[in-house]
């Protein structure tokens, strides 16, 4: 393989994915999930209700998926509400569909 300086350039649709690896990259958050997609929506609080971490680090994780568009957030003092962002999911599953089904069909040589 040959060395180059030039600039990788990505697409969008790269740039997206890879965030959305990030956030998904921790069980923690991949736990959160889980949790926010059974329900219409649910409060930090109750999330460390089902998970054995401190309400700061919960509420880490919870921006990380803030970031990356996954979930949405609606603040009711003094607590946050929490749901999954469903158009945002959707595009996530798509993108990732569409990666995984090219991917696929590309021949596995090295």
């Amino acid at each position: 393989m040959q060395r180059t300086l030039s600039e990788i350039g990505y697409s969008n649709e790269e740039e997206r994915m890879a965030s959305i690896a990030k956030a998904l990259s921790h069980p923690a958050r991949l736990k959160i999930l889980s949790l926010l997609a059974g329900e219409t929506c649910c409060f930090t609080g109750e999330l460390t209700e089902h998970i054995s971490m401190a309400q700061s680090t919960v509420s880490q994780h919870l921006k990380v998926l803030l970031d990356a568009g996954l979930i949405q957030g609606k603040i009711n003092p003094p607590k946050v509400k929490y749901c999954i962002n469903r158009e945002q999911w959707h595009q996530a599953q798509q993108l990732f569909e569409e990666f995984f089904k090219n991917g696929s069909a590309a021949p596995w040589t090295c």
